[in-house]
This record gives structure tokens, sequence and C-alpha cells, in this order.
């Protein structure tokens, strides 16, 4: 259990288990700074929070439920809100509590600490991170890349097809992988579009002459473009009717390398909403310091330089 992975990826393993079900193996785990997880089970009226930790009872202190409490930079509500939900901790120490009971004094904060020196510093622009969608806003994502860290994706840096909202590309709690865009005075920016394949990779999966699935992401007075995968879209012709965020069947009319275009004819439009799909990544690799999405030979020329 050395990698600093966001909260919940650890709860289930063998391991984390055998340790929270062990007296002994909690006790190891104070002087190793073992960074587990549990669930947290109830906020008393002090915001300290009760963790399940079977046989033992678990106690973050207010203090100690996330770095910044202490100091008072980071508010009541990084504590409150995980309840029910998976939290990391380490096991500070094991006391006898008033009423004879063994008692683990957990913290948090410490997990957050070990993270942020032996991970999160470490990174650097373009390594490729796992992380976790937290909770979604208008202006972009927030994911924790590990122990409970968030991180912003910008939502156009979602995917190269724009989106009205991110929740049209994820849901909370899902696992996805992103892209360290910069580091900036300890925040950290996330991108997701260089993953999801170039302009080449997604056109290879359809051909001139299919009748495809697609979503109008925008109606201009010249057409409407369609979105046929995250990072591909087309134009279609003008037609009466159709809005943005319609589901679309639209015939492929040509696909045009050197100009990047698709050119589509909506057959029909209808309204309904998806649940988002998972995301298909194109790449398996742990850094990246160049993205070309454009083909090669097209005049506009799309990249992204980490």
């Amino acid at each position: 259990m050395s990698e600093y992975l966001p909260e919940g990826k650890l709860l289930n393993t063998a391991e984390n288990q055998r340790i929270l079900h062990s007296e002994k193996l909690l006790r190891d785990a104070v002087a190793a700074q073992t960074i587990l997880e549990a669930r947290a089970m109830l906020c008393d009226a002090s915001h300290n929070l009760c963790v399940d930790l079977g046989p033992i009872r678990g106690v973050i202190p207010r203090e100690e439920g996330a770095l910044g409490m202490r100091d008072g930079s980071v508010r009541d509500i990084a504590v409150i809100s995980r309840v029910n939900r998976p939290v990391c901790f380490t096991v500070s120490k094991i006391i006898t509590d008033e009423n004879g009971r063994l008692c683990a004094i957990l913290s948090r904060a410490n997990a957050q600490r070990l993270c942020l020196e032996n991970y999160i510093s470490h990174l650097a622009k373009g390594d490729v991170v796992p992380a976790r969608v937290t909770h979604l806003e208008s202006f972009g994502a927030f994911a924790d890349i590990g122990c409970g860290i968030a991180a912003l994706l910008p939502i156009d840096a979602i995917s190269v097809s724009r989106i009205e909202h991110p929740k049209e590309r994820f849901e909370t709690g899902e696992d996805i992988r992103a892209v360290i865009k910069s580091i900036e005075n300890g925040r950290i920016s996330l991108s997701h579009k260089e993953l999801l394949g170039t302009w080449e990779q997604n056109a290879a999966a359809f051909s001139a002459g299919e009748t495809v699935a697609g979503i109008v992401r925008s109606v201009e007075n010249y057409g409407a473009f369609v979105e046929l995968t995250p990072n591909l879209a087309g134009l279609a012709e003008s037609r009466e009717g159709v809005r943005v965020g319609q589901q679309a069947s639209v015939f492929i009319k040509s696909i045009i390398p050197e100009k990047m275009k698709i050119k589509l004819i909506i057959i029909d439009t209808f309204d309904c909403r998806y649940r988002p799909s998972q995301p298909v990544y194109f790449t398996e690799e742990r850094h990246i310091d160049r993205f070309l999405y454009s083909p090669v030979g097209c005049k506009k020329v799309i990249e992204t330089v980490f």
C-alpha cells in the first residue's frame, strides 16, 4: 500500500481490511504511519469524525480532519461532508477511553501531509495520474488525486468537443485519468482531453456512408456541430428545429483529414439524456510532453505542450 490513491481506492483491498480488523496490526501501523481507509459513520457536535474500524472505535479529531483545519484555512464542511464516505488516515495512537474501551486516535491531515510530501510534491506537468471525481461545478470538475487532496479540471480541458456542464462527461465518484496541466502556488490544475485520442485516432472509427449516433453541441447559422466522440465533432447542414443537447442520428457525407473536417447530414434529432459513458483512453503512458491533436499535413495545428 505504498501508492497515494484517491480516497475510496484502498477501502476494500485485502491488506487494508486485514489491518483494520487486527488490534496488533493497528498498533504496528502507528509507528509505520501506514495510510489506511475506513468509512466515516458520523460527525459529532464538536465535528470529530467517528470511523468504523470494526473491533476498535476510531476517532478523527476535528483539527485532524483535513490539512488546513488547524489553522482555519479549510472550513468544517471538509469534515462534515465525509460522513458515510471513505476517509484515509494514519493511526496516531491507541488509548483506552473513559468506558474502558479501546479507541484509535486517527489523523486524516497526516495522511494528506504524507501524500503531499512523498507524492504530489514530486509531480510535474505532463504526468498522468489516477483521479476520482468528487464534485461538479459549471466551470469544471474537482478530482481527488490522492488522500482527498483535490485538483481542478477546467471545463475546457475535459474534451475537445465543447460541453455546457461537466455532468455531460462525468459522474461524482467516477474514476478517471488526468494530466497535470499546471502547478502554481500549491494549486494543481488538470487536463483530460489529451488522453482521449487525436483527430485521426477518433475518425478511424467512422467511415463515409455510415449513419451514426451523435450529440448536437452547437447550432450556428451555417450548420450544427455534432459530437461523434468526446474528441471528435463534425459539421452538419442546417436543419430546422435542431437544438443544442439533442441526440442525433447523422449520415457521414465525407471525412477530410487534410482539413480536419467531417461533413454530416442530420437524419433525425430527439430529446433524451443518457448517463455519461466511461472515458475511452488512447494512451497508457504515465507522462506526456506533447499532444498533437491535428492530423499530420493539416494546415491547422492544434497541440498541447506540457
